[in-house]
């Protein structure tokens, strides 16, 4: 393939996740639909814009793309020391994919693999893999859209670690997956050794996910991630010992984990829930439930919107008011609240 086409999500992948059921943030017949496809209008099932790109990919451009080009040739000429940077990130190259390879391979380039065999590598994968195509631009969206430090997409294209490790693991997880487990394993060192990100090329994780800032995330190799989750920095998704199998934990669509959040073992976090920061997580989580604390206790209900859009870390002040009052000597034993 010479040049990109534009794509266009044309449906959510039910298996994109890496299945897991609800923890996985599938869709399945009369589910609801996530509630954040109407962040994503151009890339969602259903835009008219979208079927009139499928039929023929030269009648539009693709406006992440598009966007980031602007971006990248309004900031060259703010800062002019930057332009040849931008051009060669960005502006040298037809399409996100053929961008997004060069920035990685640069990244994680080193003596002995070059940056000129990671782009190849990286370019086989991205433009023959139709998913990781829609999550990058799913992932963009949810970092210009969640994180407020990211006004541009071509600000998480070009310098935000959290989207580098989160595209740099989706390669690594197809190498996995093709059987190519060596080389999986050598991006995964060398993706953690660049960013602080450690992130097993066997984990499943589906798409608009934010790693905010990224430092010290740990994903393990059995978890599953759901669609449109957040996760700040210092989030561990881990074992509980040295068992075999099935062993990592499952977030839920629509979940918010909180900066230094544990969770261990096979457990699962609801969709739509929200982990505070610093909390040790070792039983299920329900859906749109607020956990806190160490071990973590249940202590409210989210509001109606999923917390990873929203962003919110804080519960709600009526939620501990209640907690409190029921309460006479002031303590909580840390009880669900129904």
């Amino acid at each position: 393939m010479s040049s990109c086409e534009c794509l266009v999500v044309e449906k959510v992948s039910e298996d994109h996740a890496g299945g897991g059921g609800e923890a996985a943030g599938e869709r399945r017949g009369g589910g609801r639909a996530p509630r954040s496809e109407a962040m994503f209008p151009i890339y969602v099932m259903g835009s008219s814009r979208a079927r009139a790109v499928l039929l023929d990919p030269s009648a539009a451009g693709d406006p992440i793309w598009e966007a980031v080009k602007a971006e990248a040739r309004s900031e060259a000429e703010k800062e002019p020391i930057l332009s040849s940077f931008l051009y060669a990130s960005v502006l040298s190259h037809d399409c996100l994919e053929r961008a997004l390879s060069f920035v990685l391979a640069n990244r994680l380039e080193d003596p002995t693999l070059l940056a000129t065999q990671l782009i190849d590598i990286f370019n086989d994968v991205m433009m023959n893999d139709v998913d990781i195509r829609r999550s990058i631009r799913l992932d963009a969206q949810a970092f210009k859209g969640r994180d407020p430090s990211c006004a541009q997409y071509s600000w998480a294209l070009l310098y935000l670690k959290g989207y580098h490790s989160l595209q740099s693991y989706r390669i690594a997880h197809v190498l996995w997956n093709q059987g190519r487990k060596v080389l999986a394993l050598a991006l995964q060192s060398r993706i953690s050794e660049v960013f602080a990100v450690d992130i097993h090329p066997a984990a499943k994780i589906g798409e608009g996910i934010l790693l905010d800032h990224g430092t010290g995330l740990v994903i393990g190799e059995t978890a599953v991630v759901g669609n449109w989750v957040s996760l700040m920095q210092g989030v561990t998704l881990g074992g509980t010992g040295k068992e075999h199998g099935d062993r990592h934990p499952k977030i839920g669509q629509g979940a918010l984990l909180g900066a230094g959040a544990t969770i261990l073992g096979n457990i699962t976090v609801g969709e739509g829930a929200m982990i505070a920061a610093g909390s040790l997580v070792l039983k299920h989580v329900p859906p749109h439930s607020m956990a806190v604390g160490n071990p973590a206790k249940v202590v409210g209900y989210t509001e109606k919107e999923d917390p990873s859009l929203t962003m919110k870390h804080d519960a709600r002040r009526d939620y501990f008011e209640h907690v409190a009052s029921s309460f006479p000597d002031g303590r909580s034993n840390g009880s669900v609240v129904k």
